[in-house]
């Protein structure tokens, strides 16, 4: 079957019923929570038209009804579909479809959260390679100088996670207050980076997804997006996806062939091999909160 022209990622059928991200389909398949015609499964199998999915005991149907909200999340919100969670984000909303956050804000942070029941447009989005744009605007603890800037739009290292902040646009709009756009979505990501300049987020705000703005929508308020940011978020989506696939073309062609950098070496030599390095970095400090 894993060959049959009708077939589909198992991860993606049970995305695509609206249940959950695909990324939260791998773990609930990892977590033996799924079952294909009563058997179980594991990641990567696939799935026929005609198939019987359960998830978590749920049967899992096509999704004809697709909904697209943005929240103006509050402070205490936690972004999870986990309904054993306090305070949880699906029942705050309390939407009569099952939706799913895009990404997720901290507890203590606010502003735009993207949900929808779409596991396809969700996949998309979150694809890491696609560079989708966020910005956000963030309080800090002490005065912002010249230099806080210009490490926070070079790049921070973050140990704790084993890479470096892509480059980003950060420009200061007050003593105390900065705005960020970032195309990459690592866990904390902003209160790392201030926290290895020694400086502490007291509020964090995201204002906008791609083409999607917060606007003035009340704070703790959702709405329906609308045709026009439905449609510009499709495109940007599809954009992105070809893009990124140009991208890689490139790079696929551009790229040395497998030999090519020991074909000339003298017989008896060792082929070469390239050392990695990782870059240095201070540990995370104390958990953040917004008060």
């Amino acid at each position: 079957m894993a060959n049959h022209p009708n077939s589909t990622r198992l991860n993606k059928a049970i995305s695509d019923s609206g249940y959950c991200s695909r990324r939260q389909a791998d773990k609930l398949i990892e977590e033996g929570k799924v079952t294909l015609n009563g058997n179980p499964v594991s990641l990567g199998d696939r799935a026929m038209p005609d198939d019987v999915i359960h998830v978590e005991g749920n049967l899992i149907t096509e999704n004809n009804n697709l909904v697209y909200i943005i929240l103006n999340k509050p402070v205490g919100i936690t972004c999870t579909t986990d309904l054993r969670v306090e305070g949880n984000v699906v029942d705050y909303i309390d939407h009569k479809e099952r939706i799913f956050h895009v990404g997720r804000l901290d507890k203590p942070s606010e502003g735009l959260l993207l949900m929808t029941n779409d596991g396809d447009i969700v996949n998309k989005i979150l694809r890491a390679g696609n560079s989708h744009e966020k910005e956000y605007f963030v309080k800090v603890d002490r005065p912002i100088t010249t230099e806080f800037i210009r490490r926070m739009g070079n790049g921070i290292p973050l140990e704790e996670l084993e890479t470096t902040t892509k480059k980003c646009f950060v420009e200061q709009v007050s003593r105390f207050v900065f705005r960020i756009i970032l195309v990459q979505g690592l866990n904390r990501q902003i209160r790392r980076m201030c926290e290895y300049l020694d400086y502490e987020v007291m509020e964090l705000k995201r204002e906008r997804i791609m083409n999607i703005e917060l606007g003035d929508l009340p704070y703790g308020e959702w709405r329906d997006l609308t045709k026009e940011e439905l449609q510009g978020l499709k495109d940007a989506v599809a954009k992105s996806e070809n893009d990124s696939f140009i991208d890689r073309e490139e790079k696929r062609k551009a790229a040395p062939k497998t030999g090519d950098a020991n074909r000339n070496r003298p017989r008896n030599e060792a082929p070469k091999r390239e050392s990695r390095l990782k870059n240095p970095g201070r540990r995370r400090g104390r958990n953040n909160r917004y008060d």
